[in-house]
């Protein structure tokens, strides 16, 4: 693969990726492919639901390589777009691979986008189009996400959560004359999103193929203001290598920040953006209240808190083969 060959000093990769396609017998599948994982050393969370798979997996280039190999073996996933990222570091400590009722949370269980989506548009197209004047571009992504990075002029929705999003479709209704372009992190929430779109009346809907993360690949993030957070230990990450701004601030100082934390104090567990300084000084913690509760988590600069996960056993849920005598 292209970028795989010019990747020559970053000792692990990050790979995102999803693909809609129904299953059959997820838990068999699972158990495949939890084995497999395994055996090639890599971390990360790894979703498959009957409506297919979604995941995001670090490891070494070369055993990274080879995974992304093995899912395209699988017919169901021939067309299955890898996003590449490179690391110093692997970004997940530990490996899951749950089956679930969907490979994204959404509740909109009766929309199928290998059935009816948003017309795909690749990074460059977007680029193109996305500050005409017949065009609305709409992040999909929660609060917290487009609080510390978004398309300039891009329209937000307040939602906490993926699944709050059709109740604020009616806010959408002013742009149904327009040329809809949803967009996120890697694209899974836009093909139901704009899916759904599509199901409730609008016509003219696009989405970002590969979200924000393969526009900062193949196009160097224009327009793409502060950083894009990221659902693994580093948390945010750089997109914009063209004209970039910080575009959040510190929530205890106020001053500009793009430096993203988790609350120290696990029952909040708030996504704000912190300055370092600040950060070390509240502990980790968002406020005075959650910097004195007695169980407070141990901050150590990161913000990022592993799920505490006592005897974790990455076979735990994988039923071992048979030793043959």
């Amino acid at each position: 693969m292209k970028i795989l060959n010019e990747i020559t000093n970053e000792a692990y990769l990050v790979l995102l990726y999803y693909c809609f396609t129904p299953l059959e017998n997820p838990e068999s599948f699972r158990q495949t492919h939890h084995e497999w994982c395994l055996e090639h050393n890599l971390t990360g969370r790894i979703i498959i639901a009957p409506e297919g798979l979604n995941g995001t997996v670090s490891g070494s280039p070369e055993n990274c390589e080879a995974y992304m190999k093995y899912v395209k073996s699988d017919k169901r996933f021939k067309n299955i777009d890898f996003k590449i990222e490179k690391s110093h570091k692997l970004a997940f400590t530990k490996l899951h691979v749950r089956t679930k009722d969907e490979i994204v949370h959404s509740d909109l269980t009766h929309i199928k986008p290998w059935e009816k989506t948003g017309i795909h548009i690749e990074p460059a197209e977007f680029k193109k189009m996305k500050d005409q004047d017949d065009v609305v571009v709409v992040d999909f992504r929660s609060n917290y996400e487009h609080s510390v990075g978004k398309f300039k002029g891009a329209v937000t929705l307040d939602i906490d959560n993926f699944r709050e999003f059709p109740d604020k479709i009616k806010e959408l209704e002013k742009y149904k004359d327009k040329k809809i372009i949803t967009y996120c992190t890697g694209g899974i929430k836009c093909e139901k999103a704009s899916a759904y779109l599509l199901d409730q009346g609008f016509e003219n809907v696009y989405q970002l193929h590969g979200g924000i993360i393969k526009y900062g690949i193949e196009e160097g993030g224009e327009d793409f203001e502060g950083k894009c957070y990221v659902f693994d230990n580093r948390l945010v990450v750089d997109v914009n290598k063209i004209n970039p701004v910080v575009a959040s601030k510190c929530y205890i100082c106020q001053e500009p920040c793009d430096r993203m934390i988790n609350c120290a104090n696990a029952l909040c567990n708030n996504h704000v953006p912190m300055c370092e300084k600040c950060g070390w000084e509240m502990k980790g913690a968002c406020n005075e209240t959650c910097k004195s509760m007695p169980d407070i988590r141990k901050y150590d600069g990161t913000g990022y808190y592993q799920k505490i996960s006592n005897g974790y056993n990455p076979y735990i849920g994988l039923v071992r083969k048979k030793q043959k005598m």
